[in-house]
Order: structure tokens, then sequence, then C-alpha cells
């Protein structure tokens, strides 16, 4: 099998994209199976994806966890699975996320907008403390100013899956005080945006996070490519924060 990224430069390459998903979602149209994902990131000179199955985001958590991790030993090497647990059933997440745990799995995607959780409620409280006990890395979607201050104050490690660049000065406030605390560039848009996040937190408070297949990827990996950064902050950001995360050599 050809992979494109083979032939592409160093400034080119994406090491990792934190935010794939792959699966059914109601009235997209978007190309969802896994394999149609995969070739959206080869395309693009993504080398590795931190994904998750549709599936635990919608009805069965447990059931989209194995689906992830089947697709994650079927992708030699391309994929890196990323668990969830459901927020509308936060007494079953310590079982859940141990089992995550004793198969390796480090990163846990919270869905808030899609399960009802709001900043502060019951159910995602204990699903947060759970997760943190544990040492994992939360990918947690929805406004980072209404959330941020509810997982402050733990030592968390978070990466925001929806920081907007008309957010980013609250963030930037935020995040001073929270070492854990990252943002993907997905929604960084405004022209200074990445140089801003580089400049007063540093480039390993971002990471690299398409939404791929939801998404096109094509304009975030030039945003990237372009930034008027290092090339050392570049490779942070594209893949050596989350090799970090990983506990790999980035």
């Amino acid at each position: 099998m050809s992979y494109d990224w083979l032939t592409r430069s160093a400034e080119e390459e994406i090491g990792y994209d934190v935010d794939v998903l792959f699966g059914p979602w109601p009235s997209h149209p978007a190309d969802l199976g896994f394999e149609g994902v995969l070739r959206r990131l080869r395309g693009a000179a993504v080398r590795r994806a931190c994904a998750i199955s549709t599936r635990g985001a919608l009805f069965d958590a447990a059931g989209g966890n194995a689906e992830t991790l089947r697709a994650a030993r079927a992708a030699d090497g391309e994929v890196t699975a990323v668990g969830t647990v459901d927020l509308r059933d936060a007494a079953s997440a310590g079982d859940l996320l141990d089992g995550l745990v004793a198969r390796g799995v480090r990163f846990v995607r919270l869905f808030t907008a899609e399960q009802g959780a709001e900043p502060g409620f019951p159910g995602h409280r204990r699903v947060v403390e759970e997760a943190v006990a544990r040492g994992m890395v939360l990918l947690h979607d929805g406004d980072p100013r209404a959330f941020g201050p509810v997982l402050a104050g733990r030592g968390a490690e978070v990466i925001f899956l929806d920081l907007h660049a008309y957010l980013l000065a609250d963030f930037l406030v935020l995040a001073r005080d929270e070492p854990g605390f990252r943002a993907t560039t997905r929604l960084l848009s405004a022209p200074d945006s990445i140089e801003r996040v580089v400049g007063t937190l540093g480039a390993d408070r971002l990471v690299f996070g398409s939404r791929t297949p939801f998404m096109d990827i094509s304009p975030q990996t030039l945003r990237l490519r372009y930034a008027r950064i290092g090339a050392d902050e570049r490779r942070l950001i594209a893949g050596g924060v989350v090799a970090g995360l990983l506990g790999e050599e980035s």
C-alpha cells in the first residue's frame, strides 16, 4: 500500500492528529468508514491518528471502545485508540476506565454536547475525577470558558477540542495557571492565533487536531505549516506534544 506522507517534506507532515472519528453519524454526508478516514489522513500527510468510533459517542460506550481497539489493532501503527465513557451513566465510568487503562489506552474523550452534559453536572464531575485519578488525558469538547473552571485545580491533563479564535484571550488567561491545559489548532483560524498561544504559553500547549472526516483537513495543515513560529515549535504542535503525553519519544 502506498502512503502519501512518505513523499512529503518535514514541514508538511503531521505526526499526530488528535481529533479523528470514524463510524456512522446521523445525517452526515462524509465518508465515515474507517478505511475512508485513513485515506483522508494519508492524503494530508498525517502519519498517525488518535481516533475513536462514533458508536461510543452516540449510544454504546463499551461497544464503541471495543470497536476502536479492534480498528487500532488492524491499522498497523497508524491509529492510537481513544476511549470514552457515557456521561449519562457516570456510575459505571470507573469500570470502563479501568478496562481502557488495562489495554494501554491513555486518552479518553468526553462528548458533552451529544450526551447533554453541562459544566458542573454531577455525572461530568464524577467522570473527570475518575479519569484524572487514573492519570488519563481528557479530550474535551465544548467551550473552554465554561468547562475550564470546572476542570481547573485538579492537576488534569486536558486537550480542549473546540477552542475558537474568538475565545482565545480567555483561554490564555485560564491556561496560565493550568500547565496541563492544551488545545487543538482546529478553530484557531485568526492570522495570529497559533502565534499568540506559542508566544504566551509555549508551543507545548497546542496540538494538531482536524476533526476528520467532518472537516476539511487541508486548511488546517496549511495554517500550521505557514504559522510564524520556529521549526522546533511546529514539530511539537504537529506531533511532539502528543507523543510526550503518550509516553513516546517525540
